[in-house]
C-alpha cells in the first residue's frame, strides 16, 4: 500500500483554503458557468488533449488490444486497502457506505429501449436487436464522503442495471443483469491505476487536491480536464454522462458509451447561492419525476484509431471527429415516486459492477481490470459490516 506522511499544519491549512475557495465558487457558478462553457470548454479541452497526445508515444496497439501494465497488482492492492481503510475509519458497523460514488441521489425504475435502426457493426450484445429491458438506475454523487450537494466537487454518476439479459456472465454473482457505469466527465480522474493508487493515498491522507498539483505536469492536465466538466450540478436528470473507460462491442471492437438527456432543460437551484438544501439534487429529480417522465439517449462511440483512442490511458478523450457517438437505445425513466426509505435501502444493497456483463461487453483496460476485484472486495466489506446480503434485482420489486 502507498503510504504518505501525515500532512503538516501548513499543508492542512493550504488544502483547507483550496477546498473552501472551491466550495464558495460552486455557490456562484450557476450565474456565469454556462456562458463560460459555451465559449471556452471545448477549445480548452482540445488544447489540453493536444498537449497530452504530444507527450504520448505510439506503442503500436491494434484495435481493442489490451496490455498489462508493470506492477498492476501492487497498485490494485494499494487502491483496495486505501478505500477499505477510509471506510473503516469513517463508518460504523451497520452504516457502511460505498467507497466511491457514495451519495445516492435516487434509485429509479427505467426502461432501456434498444433502437431498431442500430448500425450493423454495432449490433452486438444487448444491442443486437430491438428490445426493451427493465432497468434500475442509480444516480449518485462523489465519494468517499457525502457532503451537502452544493459542497461536493461538481461530479455526478449514472449506473444502469439491465434485467433479463440472456447469456453467460463474466461474474457469477448475478445471472441476468448487465451493468453500464458512467460519470459526468468524458475522461477518467486518473490515466491509469498507478496514478489512481497515489490519488487514493492522498484521499486517505486528506489532501486529494495535492495529488493533482504536486505529482507531475501530466496529472495537472488531468486536473484541468476534470475541472472543465466538474461544475455545480442541478438535477441528475440534466447531466450528461460518459463511460470514460472502454468496453468490448463484440470481439475485436472497442467502444465508449455516453448517456445524454434528450431535453436541454436546466433547473434553477432553490436558495442559491447560500440557502440551498443539503439534498437539492434529489429534490429536483423528485419534482421532475412527479410531473413527467425523463429520457436519455444511450450512445456508442466505436474505436477507430488505437493510438488516439487508447485502451490503457483513461485520461485521453476519444475524439469525436474520428468516431462520433451514435444513439443505439433510449433510457426512459417514467413518472414515479422513488424517495421512500425502503427504496433507498434497496438501492444501498444493490451492487453495480462493470463486470456484471456478457462477454460481448467485457470491460477493457487497466482501470477496468482493477475494478473487478476492487468493486468485489469493497462491496463484500460494506455488506459484511452492514449484515446485508447481496441481491440480484428482477425489476418487479415493490416498495411501501
Amino acid at each position: 500500500m502507498i503510504t504518505l506522511p501525515p500532512p503538516s499544519r501548513t499543508e492542512r491549512l493550504a488544502h483547507g483554503a483550496l477546498q473552501a475557495g472551491l466550495r464558495l465558487e460552486r455557490r456562484f457558478e450557476p450565474f456565469f458557468r454556462p456562458f463560460l462553457n459555451r465559449l471556452f470548454r471545448e477549445p480548452t479541452a482540445r488544447f489540453v488533449q493536444w498537449i497530452m497526445n504530444l507527450r504520448r508515444s505510439n506503442e503500436g496497439f491494434g484495435l481493442a488490444e489490451e496490455k498489462m501494465l508493470p506492477d498492476e497488482e501492487a497498485s490494485l492492492d494499494s487502491i483496495v486497502e486505501s478505500f477499505a481503510s477510509y471506510m473503516r475509519q469513517n463508518y460504523r458497523a451497520g452504516e457502511y457506505q460505498r467507497g466511491g460514488n457514495t451519495k445516492t441521489h435516487g434509485i429509479v425504475r427505467a426502461e432501456f429501449i434498444v433502437r431498431d435502426d442500430v448500425p450493423e457493426h454495432m449490433r452486438k450484445g444487448v444491442f443486437a436487436s430491438a428490445k426493451t429491458f427493465k432497468a434500475w438506475v442509480r444516480f449518485s454523487g462523489p465519494g468517499p464522503d457525502m457532503p451537502a450537494d452544493i459542497d461536493d466537487v461538481g461530479f455526478a454518476s449514472c449506473a444502469i442495471k439491465l434485467m433479463g439479459v440472456e447469456g453467460d456472465k463474466l461474474m457469477e454473482d448475478e445471472s441476468h443483469t448487465q451493468d453500464f457505469i458512467s460519470v459526468s466527465t468524458p475522461t477518467f480522474v486518473t490515466p491509469d491505476i498507478h496514478a489512481n493508487a497515489r490519488l487514493q493515498a492522498h484521499v486517505l491522507r486528506g489532501t486529494p487536491v495535492f495529488y493533482f498539483l504536486t505529482t507531475g505536469f501530466s496529472h495537472f492536465l488531468d486536473f484541468l480536464m476534470q475541472g472543465l466538466w466538474n461544475e455545480t450540478q442541478t438535477s441528475p436528470l440534466e447531466a450528461r454522462y460518459w463511460s470514460c473507460v472502454p468496453y468490448l462491442l463484440g470481439e475485436g471492437q472497442a467502444m465508449m458509451y455516453s448517456v445524454k438527456p434528450k431535453s436541454d432543460k436546466r433547473s434553477w437551484i432553490p436558495g442559491i447561492p447560500f440557502w440551498t438544501s443539503k439534498n437539492y439534487m434529489r429534490e429536483l429529480m423528485a419534482k421532475t419525476l412527479s410531473e413527467e417522465h425523463a429520457e436519455f439517449d444511450f450512445m456508442i462511440q466505436v474505436q477507430t484509431d488505437p493510438h488516439l483512442m487508447p485502451i490503457e490511458d483513461a485520461g485521453v478523450r476519444w475524439q469525436e471527429r474520428l468516431s462520433p457517438f451514435v444513439p443505439v437505445a433510449t433510457l426512459r425513466i417514467p413518472k414515479q415516486k422513488f424517495d421512500s426509505e425502503s427504496q433507498f435501502r434497496f438501492g444501498d444493497n444493490l451492487s453495480y459492477q462493470p463486470w456484471h456483463c456478457i462477454a460481448e461487453h467485457r470491460p477493457l483496460g487497466n482501470q477496468n481490470r482493477a475494478r473487478r476485484r476492487m468493486y468485489w472486495e469493497l462491496r463484500r466489506l460494506r455488506q459484511t459490516m452492514n449484515g446485508t446480503p447481496h441481491i440480484e434485482p428482477t425489476g418487479d420489486e415493490v416498495f411501501e
